[in-house]
């Protein structure tokens, strides 16, 4: 079965140009300026842009936080990334039982995905404790299982130490196998939720407050030493939210220092901590990283029309507003973290970014497509328009405009954080694998539609 994208506008990570795309048994044959193909089905492009397939390398679907499970499984909240353009999702795992073997949660993540997921998922391997056999069973695991990329945080129960971080980042640069990393300093941020707690500073204001700039910064700073001392072993740093953590990133660079790469998300360039200041609607944008100040929202503006970041992801983690997230109105540090977002990703960052002129339609799709893929180890198979390549496919009108509300959204949260907010540019048709699974904004697709992903390794390996 043969079907001709024609017309349309062809974005790489490196150009656009008007061409035909023809694809053969989900796979893209040919990509030129002129196609015939009397024997394929034409999909008409004509006045659109036509995107790689959207890759978000940080979910949280089906997520279990202990005080709260996501509102979003493995089908609604794929689709919802597909209808927002999103063809591949790479997940974070969740905590598994204390002491337990990575492998735990590698099984039971196939279980709650395998033959559920709407769009082609990999996962993240999750660290929560060291020892020589987690050691072993993370090459294990990526050798195995495709996953090449483990999670390691600095804060939360279940946080990694120094010690453990250069155990396990040492044994990452002998493997090839990076290591993303939740960068906030514990004993900050734990010293100061509790004195805010003891003072009955417990509104949606003191959040932001109890999660400072440089409690990011320090730990992204010393991940990146750490990352150093173990032989330039490769580290992800996810949701970078402050120009503080920026400049650790650039010095680092300036430094030499390789093998590093660096996540911001939509929420962190659009949205800052004036959400705090409602203690009710305050509660939907409790996340951690929090959000911050106008001025690290413009930092990474500039950091992305520089090329100085490598990834835009979503870090989805979405609650109910009516139910979840109301379990922190009488203190913020009770209520689940996290929000919605996987949908909202690919319109925001066109209107806001490309439509605004602060990113070139090629860095778009490097930041949302490509690069993801590369960093996930996946591209060219995703992310890329080449012969080759899986043929999933974003059709996308970049004169539609639309008002960015929750009713115009596919999964199970009951609020965004954009409610109201004028967009220019909308999803219209998306394939994955040749398969037209979005048609006019609606889902088409069928659960069970997306495959397990075995990724090789990183880019930044």
């Amino acid at each position: 079965m043969k079907a001709l994208i024609r017309g349309g506008t062809i974005v790489t990570d490196e150009a656009s140009f008007a061409g035909d795309v023809l694809i053969r048994d989900g796979v893209i044959l040919k990509v030129a300026e002129r196609i015939d193909a009397p024997d394929a089905a034409v999909v008409d492009a004509a006045g659109k842009l036509v995107l790689p397939g959207a890759v978000d390398i940080h979910t949280h679907m089906d997520l279990d936080v202990g005080i709260a499970r996501v509102i979003d499984d493995f089908f609604t909240g794929t689709v919802a990334a597909a209808c927002g353009g999103t063809t591949t999702i790479v997940d974070h795992m969740a905590f598994g039982p204390v002491g337990c073997s990575p492998w735990h949660q590698v099984k039971a993540y196939h279980r709650l995905a395998d033959g559920v997921a709407a769009v082609d998922y990999g996962f993240h391997g999750v660290l929560q404790h060291v020892d020589d056999s987690v050691l072993d069973d993370m090459a294990q695991i990526a050798a195995q299982e495709g996953i090449t990329s483990f999670k390691a945080y600095m804060t939360y129960d279940g946080r990694l130490d120094d010690l453990a971080l250069m155990r396990v980042l040492e044994r990452a640069a002998q493997e090839g196998i990076l290591i993303a990393v939740h960068c906030e300093n514990h004993g900050i941020v734990t010293c100061l939720r509790e004195r805010f707690v003891r003072e009955g500073k417990t509104q949606a204001r003191w959040h932001p407050v109890s999660r400072p700039a440089v409690a990011e910064a320090e730990a992204v700073n010393r991940l990146l030493c750490l990352a150093r001392a173990a032989g330039d072993a490769p580290v992800y740093v996810v949701h970078l939210s402050t120009r503080m953590g920026l400049e650790a990133i650039r010095r680092a660079r300036a430094n030499g220092q390789r093998h590093f790469g660096a996540e911001t998300c939509p929420q962190y360039l659009l949205l800052d901590e004036a959400l705090y200041g409602d203690p009710r609607e305050g509660l939907k944008a409790i996340m951690a990283p929090p959000l911050r100040r106008q001025a690290d929202r413009d930092a990474l503006w500039d950091a992305l029309s520089g090329d100085e970041l490598d990834t835009v992801a979503t870090d989805h983690c979405p609650f109910t507003f009516a139910r979840q997230k109301q379990q922190g109105a009488a203190d913020f540090t009770r209520c689940p973290s996290g929000a919605p977002g996987v949908e909202e990703r690919l319109a925001l960052l066109y209107s806001e970014g490309v439509a605004k002129g602060r990113l070139t339609l090629p860095q778009l799709v490097k930041y949302a497509c490509a690069n993801p893929a590369r960093v996930a180890g996946l591209y060219p198979r995703k992310g890329a328009i080449v012969e080759g390549a899986d043929a999933d496919l974003v059709i996308f009108d970049p004169q539609r405009k639309w008002t960015l509300t929750t009713a115009a959204l596919h999964g199970n949260a009951d609020y965004t954080c954009y409610e109201g907010m004028k967009v220019v540019g909308r999803v219209e048709r998306v394939l994955l694998r040749g398969k037209t699974i979005v048609r006019n904004g609606a889902f088409v697709g069928a659960r069970g539609d997306g495959q397990y992903l075995r990724r090789e390794k990183s880019s930044l390996a």
